[in-house]
């Protein structure tokens, strides 16, 4: 059997030797190499500080002491906090950090989390059982006839969908890459660069989202080894979880090439589910009018079918 190509690559992929990948966060690490990341982009002239002299800096973006001093606390504290020790720092010093750093809404909400994590003696790792989503749930999810609906966990296994949604992710679900998952899909299976039109933008934002999930729960074990699967088996995952960027999703714009009826665009919106704490629904719309909404409802109309068809014979069938 042989390997499948590396979506966006062409080329099979460098497999790393197994067990070098030994879990999602090392917080510690994880503090540190988000933290000089983030000073690393950040210009004097951005930040609003004067330089003096005309040669080159050593390092790219911030000195740590122009970072202290922005953040309002001494070097040697900055130096700690960078070095990934936040035991103790108070909601004020992560604050001013934020600022100083200029992390986004998404940022400040992950170094919060790791800071969290830091807080608490870790738990014993343990695989969790399989989630489901409850009958209620998957009730209103089939009751969504006209527009794309599924819902997923934080590490983008999806876990139930009604049949719109089932039809537009099609590949997803016979994927070779199960079970399904959209960060498999997008790195393992080479036809997700023919089905999402901005395939690069979607893998960043893929990897980013596992990694803000990563921040959020750096224990859980199915999402350590989901990353451990693709941080072996693809390169250009590799890379992008190096960069540690955070991202949420939780409205936009998608476009897809659908093997059936082709180019569709469409608007998603995610709601999370309050009773199913790390659950998230995720409905599609279309532009009404558009071309999009032709071909949602196309593909609608085909899903129907042989439902409608297997009901009629059944009643032919019938005395």
């Amino acid at each position: 059997m042989t390997d499948p190509v590396v979506p966006g690559t062409g080329s099979t992929p460098r497999r790393s030797p197994a067990g070098s990948y030994g879990g999602v966060v090392d917080t510690k690490s994880e503090i540190r190499e988000f933290l000089t990341s983030r000073r690393a982009r950040i210009t004097p002239e951005q930040a609003g500080l004067r330089t003096y002299g005309t040669g080159p800096r050593r390092v790219p973006g911030l000195r740590r002491e122009e970072a202290a001093l922005l953040a309002g606390v001494s070097v040697d504290y900055y130096t700690r906090l960078e070095r990934g020790n936040l035991n103790g720092v108070s909601e004020t010093v992560l604050e001013a950090l934020a600022r100083a750093l200029q992390l986004n809404d998404t940022e400040r909400r992950h170094l919060f989390d790791l800071a969290r994590a830091t807080q608490a003696a870790p738990p014993r790792r343990r695989r969790r059982t399989r989630q489901q989503i409850r009958p209620a749930v998957q009730q209103m999810l089939d009751a969504m006839t006209s527009v794309p609906a599924f819902v997923r966990n934080g590490r983008l296994d999806i876990l139930g969908t009604n049949q719109l949604g089932r039809a537009l992710y099609s590949q997803h679900f016979d994927s070779h890459a199960q079970p399904p998952n959209t960060a498999r899909f997008v790195f393992l299976d080479d036809r997700s660069t023919g089905f999402y039109t901005d395939w690069d933008t979607v893998a960043a934002d893929v990897v980013a989202i596992l990694r803000a999930e990563a921040g959020r729960d750096p224990y859980d074990r199915q999402l350590s080894d989901l990353v451990g699967e693709l941080s072996t088996r693809s390169e250009l995952f590799r890379t992008l979880w190096a960069a540690h960027n955070v991202h949420t999703h939780d409205s936009g714009v998608k476009n897809m090439h659908h093997p059936l009826v082709g180019e569709i665009k469409l608007s998603f919106e995610a709601m999370e589910l309050v009773a199913d704490p790390g659950l998230t629904m995720w409905v599609y719309t279309a532009e009404p009018g558009s071309r999009s909404e032709e071909a949602l409802n196309l593909l609608g109309s085909w899903t129907a079918t042989p439902e409608k068809e297997t009901v009629h014979a059944d009643h032919k069938k019938q005395p």
